[in-house]
């Protein structure tokens, strides 16, 4: 009798035996994950991130035995802990780490933060609990200073043996690439880890004025960017939402895409009059829309843009865009209103005249139109372009200088110096950084993410499909040839 199950387990039955099992195990008991882990070494040490389901079948083909999930998991953490250090040896190593990093890249910052290890009234000296760190390199502060000035922050939770978030600052070049320039290792995201990292990001990274940082609708950021002394309230900064989350947690509580697309629309409106159309149709479709998106909208303009001039070389991203304002189908008659201070009137009409698309006024010597594009997006739209034609004036003269060949080169000219081997680096001899026992994950078993998915995680429909034993695309795991 199992008192604690409640159960009675048969330890020896002398008869036959006529049960049957409803499957076999193919696993074997001496097949432990010491064993596995000597096997799948090499695929580890060669690639970090194959999954469980690789390795098992590597085993599989070796020995014959199909071992567990868990048995194949704890073999592939002892094989990480033998090629990168265990998790308690790696937080330990931190404070050397800094000092190898920032002797062998003169200008890179690396701040932590710990605190102390009470036990009963007194305080350990000899050890303290890892609590926050900030880090960036001179690449980065050096290439953000020729992208767009506008920077995207977000986090990431890990889910290792120690729980944590990872929090990013991303920025854009003129090619309309991104690349990191910031990060910060926090317990998790609430208002006091986001202002240690947007302060520390506005203090090493961008000390710009008129930057637009956009992110989620965290409580956190929120509380963190709105400090009197933070640095990021205007003129200092702007803030933006990113609509691919907010049309997440739209999509949530009002189904449909039309919705999702008015939304969209609203959010893209270059001019008052687009905004006040999407807006007027959620409106009438269902006025609770409105009150959802009351706190975002409340007051319309473009004062959250990036305050972005000149050359003759310009990126891929922006001769594309100016082809398609010059291909453009539509008939334009250009009026000048003011030839002094370059003003113009440009009448739109349809390719047979019939129909009139409506008017606008150009101010090229402000870089401003009514369609609201050629001041959000920094180069001249179609109506500016026609404007300069009519006045043979050179379009490229109103570009700004970020989406030039030249400036865009300029954010990978500086390069990394690769860090100085872990046996020369400086000796520390300060308290020993443990990791915090509060952030400790399950003690058994592969972890769990508890993480809530929604549309944001679905992958791309047109991103081709990978099989799901050796990720390789082109056909399934039915028909996997490993």
């Amino acid at each position: 009798m199992r008192k604690r199950k409640s159960t009675w387990e048969v330890r020896r039955y002398n008869g036959p035996h006529k049960c049957m099992a409803t499957s076999i195990s193919s696993d074997h008991k001496q097949l432990d994950y010491h064993v596995i882990c000597a096997r799948i070494f090499p695929l580890v040490r060669a690639d970090a991130s194959v999954s469980i389901k690789v390795l098992q079948e590597v085993t599989e083909a070796t020995y014959g035995f199909r071992p567990s999930y868990r048995k194949v998991w704890l073999a592939k953490q002892k094989a990480v802990a033998q090629i990168y250090g265990d998790w308690e040896e790696s937080y330990a190593d931190l404070p050397r780490w800094i000092l190898g990093v920032t002797s062998t890249m003169e200008g890179s910052i690396a701040l932590l933060k710990t605190s102390p290890i009470r036990v009963g009234d007194q305080v350990d000296e000899d050890r303290v609990y890892f609590h926050w760190m900030f880090w960036t390199f001179p690449p980065c502060i050096e290439a953000f200073r020729h992208c767009k000035p506008l920077v995207s922050i977000d986090g990431t939770h890990l889910y290792g043996k120690y729980g944590g978030t990872l929090l990013l600052a991303i920025a854009q070049d003129g090619n309309s690439n991104i690349l990191p320039v910031a990060f910060a290792l926090v317990e998790g995201e609430n208002a006091e880890s986001w202002s240690y990292f947007i302060s520390n990001l506005r203090r090493h990274v961008t000390p710009q004025q008129g930057i637009l940082v956009i992110s989620d609708r965290h409580n956190g950021i929120k509380t963190a960017l709105e400090s009197p002394d933070s640095g990021w309230q205007p003129p200092h900064a702007y803030r933006a939402f990113c609509i691919r989350h907010v049309a997440a947690n739209f999509a949530l509580t009002f189904k449909g895409q039309d919705a999702r697309r008015w939304l969209v629309n609203a959010a893209y409106a270059k001019t008052e009059a687009e905004f006040d159309y999407w807006f007027d149709i959620m409106r009438t479709e269902n006025p609770t829309m409105c009150d959802w998106l009351a706190e975002l909208f409340v007051v319309w303009g473009h004062t959250a843009e990036a305050q972005l001039g000149s050359g003759h070389q310009f990126s891929q991203a922006l001769v594309k865009a100016i082809e398609r304002n010059l291909k453009d189908s539509r008939c334009f008659t250009v009026t000048v209103f003011d030839r002094h201070h370059l003003d113009y009137t440009v009448a739109e009409t349809t390719p047979t005249g019939k129909f009139s698309l409506g008017s606008y006024r150009v101010f090229l010597r402000d870089r401003t139109c009514d369609c609201g594009y050629f001041q959000a997006l920094h180069y001249p739209c179609c109506h500016a372009l026609a404007c300069c034609a009519q006045s043979r004036l050179d379009w490229a003269t109103y570009v700004d200088e970020v989406y030039t060949m030249s400036e865009v080169f300029k954010v990978y000219e500086m390069s990394f110096s690769p860090c100085i081997p872990e046996g020369l680096w400086s000796p520390y001899d300060g308290s020993t950084v443990i990791p915090d026992p509060g952030m400790r994950r399950a003690r058994e078993g592969r972890p769990w993410s508890t993480r809530i998915h929604n549309n944001m995680d679905d992958a791309d429909t047109g991103r081709p499909k990978r099989c799901g034993l050796c990720r390789q695309p082109g056909h399934t795991r039915r028909v996997c040839p490993q």
